[in-house]
């Protein structure tokens, strides 16, 4: 069903945008990488989950030609997208799309990644599929890997606090988006921390954005996390 539903909204979409640009708190965290945690931006070996048009896979096999990003989505509309980009940068050999959802394991060796990034991409996940995701992602990450995860935020969002009041869904802290009937999961601030329990949490921060959904603008607050495998 969710599937579908991604299908359908990178066919004609009403919420994702099809920039290829970035999310800046997506370069934020690779600046900080650097600068911070001293991991070169190079020879990386990188897992985005829930790639969309793969405007965050390609900027970064585009960093640097040694890094090797493996891209999954559920969306075939979505990764078909990703791949003409790649093609029309010359990134082939650098990036790879997988057509799968991220609620499911993955075909990875333990500790295959320097890097994981989940922009956005598991709040669709029911519950079952989370436990999958959160056990898959722990062992695909090196020890001493870093995961990025931007997460909806339940916390002081009032849109988010009248979708669960007016269009609630089967699940803890879940509505149901009218008009695109995708289950979205939002977070309160311990929640989070409690879900990403088995990963040690460097930085948490939240930050806000405006939507535009079917001609309308709305806030969307969201959470930003800086995880690290010890």
């Amino acid at each position: 069903m969710q599937q579908d539903i991604w299908e359908k909204e990178y066919r004609k979409p009403q919420l994702v945008t099809n920039s290829d640009t970035p999310q800046t708190s997506v370069k934020d965290f690779l600046r900080w990488l650097r600068r911070e945690e001293k991991v070169p931006l190079e020879n990386l070996h990188v897992l985005d989950l829930g790639c969309g048009n793969g405007k965050n896979s390609n900027y970064i096999a585009d960093l640097d030609t040694t890094n090797r990003v493996v891209s999954i989505d559920i969306s075939q509309t979505a990764l078909t997208n990703a791949r003409a980009t790649a093609h029309e940068r010359k990134l082939d050999a650098s990036v790879t799309y997988i057509h799968q959802s991220i609620g499911e394991k993955l075909p990875f060796e333990e500790g295959t990644f320097d890097l994981l990034l989940d922009v956005t991409a598991s709040n669709s996940l029911s519950e079952a599929e989370r436990a999958v995701y959160l056990a898959e992602a722990y062992r695909a990450l090196k020890t001493g890997g870093h995961f990025f995860v931007r997460a909806l935020a339940k916390d002081g969002d009032t849109n988010a606090q009248s979708l669960l009041k007016l269009h609630p869904g089967p699940e803890k802290d879940t509505y149901i988006m009218p008009g695109l009937n995708l289950t979205e999961r939002v977070f309160s601030k311990q929640d989070f921390i409690d879900t990403y329990a088995a990963f040690t949490l460097i930085s948490l921060e939240k930050e806000t954005h405006y939507s535009k959904f079917a001609g309308r603008s709305f806030k969307r607050n969201f959470w930003i996390a800086y995880l690290k495998k010890a």
